[in-house]
């Protein structure tokens, strides 16, 4: 294994047009030194115990860095980090998905001083806090993609996000944080103008409940306010004029949503089994895919009838033309030239929108 780790190593070095690397499986690398003036990305996968890591790569620009789950990872990813800041210093992408990462990492990560840095994933780091966060949001004030899925977070660190970012952050993915509650949600969604992308999965969780039947959910609409069942809980309202993409997979501790998003064309609700239907409300015309995955029968069918009534808006919003060769012009558009156009754009989008259960 030692004289292959070397070999890669002279491969990358050597290979002075090599601009891209990605490898899978390497389990068994053990460590490794790459120096390249060519190199842009790399893309590392399976990664475990690294008793060194050296990237001497002074154009990287992206780097993908995934460790086995095992327990016994024994990487140092503090050291690891450490030194990216002076031998990578024009990074501008960095994924990094351990168990090992912690708020020393965090630290190091944010001491390199990455002047460039537009993407940060730090994922499956459950030691990651609010302090994690206050780091990076004092150190790097550009970013447009966030992605801290798998920490320790609370909506004090959504806070924090919103005062820093608010004007770059774009994609925001905070799945299976146990801390954050559906008001950090709708805060940042309010905070963040920009925002085309939230992943919560698993972030909204009843862990004492099991998802309930179609009859468990009539039953629940008639219990008194105060039942602990009920406040267990939590909805979500977001409106939001920028957002394409939503996942609340796995969110079983939702049982109300509402939606304003017209540019929303793709909705996760996968497992989002206590969500009321009574207390849904979609008014996002432009859905294409809700995937509904193990959603009981009644929550499906709402879906189904409130994306075809968008429909059935946005076809209604261009009225057809009258025995009088009239056309009343919608009292958005002044041009009848633009309302001819605008007809035909919906028209050709039209299709009906897909709710996936399978």
């Amino acid at each position: 294994m030692t004289s292959c780790r070397d070999e890669l190593g002279r491969l990358i070095s050597e290979k002075r047009c090599l601009t891209s690397l990605k490898m899978e499986g390497c389990c068994n690398l053990g460590g490794f030194s790459f120096s390249s003036s060519s190199l842009s990305t790399i893309w590392l996968s399976d990664l475990h115990s690294l008793s060194k890591m050296v990237f001497n790569c002074p154009n990287l620009k992206e780097i993908s860095l995934s460790f086995s789950p095992q327990a016994n990872d024994r990487t140092d990813l503090t050291t690891i980090v450490d030194g990216l800041g002076r031998i990578c210093p024009k990074l501008q992408n960095i994924h990094i998905a351990s168990v090992r990462l912690s708020h020393s990492v965090v630290l190091a990560l944010t001491a390199a001083n990455l002047r460039g840095l537009r993407m940060l994933s730090l994922v499956l780091g459950s030691e990651i806090s609010d302090a994690s966060v206050a780091a990076i949001a004092s150190s790097y004030s550009n970013l447009e993609l966030l992605d801290l899925s798998g920490s320790s977070i609370s909506d004090s660190g959504i806070g924090m996000i919103c005062n820093v970012f608010a004007e770059t952050l774009s994609k925001l993915l905070l799945a299976l944080c146990p801390n954050i509650t559906s008001s950090g949600i709708q805060f940042a969604s309010a905070q963040l103008p920009h925002l085309e992308l939230i992943d919560c999965g698993m972030t909204i969780c009843d862990h004492n409940s099991e998802i309930l039947t179609d009859e468990e959910n009539d039953e629940e609409l008639h219990k008194t306010p105060n039942s602990k069942l009920h406040l267990a809980y939590q909805k979500l309202i977001i409106k939001h004029s920028r957002l394409k993409k939503l996942s609340l997979w796995g969110c079983s501790g939702l049982d109300a949503l509402y939606l304003n998003c017209p540019e929303l064309n793709d909705l996760n609700l996968n497992s989002c089994g206590n969500l009321h239907p009574e207390r849904l409300l979609l008014e996002c015309p432009n859905l294409e895919s809700v995937h509904a995955l193990s959603c009981p029968e009644k929550l499906v069918s709402t879906i189904q009838n409130q994306v075809s009534n968008n429909y059935g808006a946005l076809e209604n919003h261009f009225p057809s033309k009258s025995g009088s060769k009239r056309v009343r012009v919608p009292h958005l558009f002044s041009p009848q030239a633009q309302v001819c156009d605008d007809e035909k754009k919906w028209r050709a989008r039209k299709r009906q929108c897909a709710v996936i259960v399978v």
